[in-house]
């Protein structure tokens, strides 16, 4: 048994309801009328701007292209995890609600704008620090709405940069043999 998969079972098995409910409580306590409108914006408001922001990247030419493929890439495999997570583990969600196929563990708000973020930022790379806060902003806004506990937040960023980051890299892989399998002559 490798040390690897202990500390990632020590990790799943640590008791991680003490902290979700710090975290819901101080989320809660710090709720300001002035923030409802900006988290709201960051939970749900982003939707509008990714369907918008990919017709821009498709009318954007190649370049545009390209990171709209990569985003499908990436984000295809980080649903179907989330989405297959969300059945299994029936999590309930902070305010009680309880839904088998909306259920709170893990987090997609925040699987796919951490996705998203890393798409971004490896074709950006001086604005990553933008695209991880903005990603920041999503997670935490699903916290603050008391939509999901913290570890639902943190398990879904890590969930999506890490799906990201290999469906990202087998697709390179795939693009650098061919459709094929063979490697091209140079």
């Amino acid at each position: 048994m490798s040390a690897r998969f202990v500390l990632i079972a020590a990790l799943l098995a640590w008791p991680t309801q003490p902290l979700d409910e710090a975290a819901r409580a101080a989320a809660q306590a710090a709720r300001r009328p002035w923030l409802e409108a900006p988290m709201h914006f960051a939970s749900d408001g982003a939707r509008p701007l990714l369907v918008a922001g990919a017709v821009v990247a498709l009318a954007a030419g190649t370049v545009g292209r390209a990171v709209l493929l990569e985003t499908a890439v990436a984000l295809v495999p980080v649903n179907i995890v989330t989405e297959l997570l969300k059945r299994a583990t029936f999590r309930a969600r902070p305010d009680g609600s309880r839904q088998r196929s909306n259920a709170a563990f893990p987090s997609s708000h925040a699987a796919n704008a951490f996705a998203l973020a890393l798409v971004l930022a490896r074709r950006w790379r001086r604005l990553w620090p933008a695209f991880v806060a903005l990603a920041l902003a999503v997670a935490w806004s699903r916290v603050y709405l008391d939509r999901h506990w913290l570890s639902d937040v943190v398990a879904g960023a890590v969930l999506g940069a890490g799906l990201a980051w290999l469906a990202l890299r087998a697709w390179e892989g795939w693009r650098a043999r061919g459709p094929t399998g063979t490697v091209p002559a140079r």
